[in-house]
């Protein structure tokens, strides 16, 4: 009984190794924001079903992010009557302001430069949607099968909402293909081997009372 409950530690241990060099730190993505008083808040819709109105500031930044409440918000302050100072206002026409944040070389996929953030002063029909509103400065936009929004101004070139693991992130990329990468490591081994011989006393102390 007792070696099996020493074999199944051993088994668990070794999964929780895997489990937490696995462990994901998010995705890759561009994110959707609306500026309310002054500050960034996590767009509610996708820019394809929201429709700003004259005067709104959007924005978008490409980032990793595990979920919404962890989300990267565009930097910069620049307001709508700054954005759009040079656009003047049309009749039957809207004005949105767009801050566009390629993000840090730490969030570009493949060692890609991001090219540097910039705003746009779109000048669209009253009902038009927020995608629109982007097609009108950002051209060209990607999008997935799903509707989600790939690339702004053709930034990523590849890739969509992929996930991204903290060593992929966090590591130089000359050490991405380290040999050592995929074993357990050395703290997780000697913890291994003290169960090993305490599970071996533990079994040596049964044999020996029986």
């Amino acid at each position: 009984m007792i070696r099996r409950a020493v074999l199944l530690l051993l088994a668990s241990l070794l999964l929780c190794a895997g489990a937490g060099q696995a462990q994901a730190a998010g995705y890759r993505y561009w994110s959707f924001w609306e500026r309310d008083a002054g500050r960034w808040v996590y767009a509610t819709q996708g820019p394809s079903l929201a429709r700003p109105s004259d005067g709104d500031v959007q924005g978008f930044r490409f980032a990793v992010s595990e979920d919404s409440a962890s989300a990267v918000r565009p930097r910069g302050t620049a307001d709508f009557a700054t954005i759009c100072a040079k656009t003047p206002a049309q009749e039957g026409r809207k004005r949105v302001a767009l801050v566009i944040d390629f993000g840090t070389a730490s969030d570009a996929p493949g060692g890609a430069s991001p090219p540097a953030a910039r705003t746009a002063c779109a000048r669209v029909s009253p009902d038009a949607t927020t995608a629109e509103a982007l097609a009108a400065v950002a051209k060209p936009l990607r999008y997935d099968t799903n509707a989600l929004l790939c690339a702004i101004s053709g930034y990523p070139e590849k890739g969509c909402g992929e996930q991204v693991s903290k060593e992929q992130r966090e590591r130089p990329a000359a050490e991405k293909n380290s040999p050592s990468d995929g074993g357990p490591s050395l703290g997780l081994l000697a913890g291994v081997a003290v169960v090993v011989v305490l599970g071996g006393a533990a079994i040596w102390q049964v044999r020996r009372r029986g």
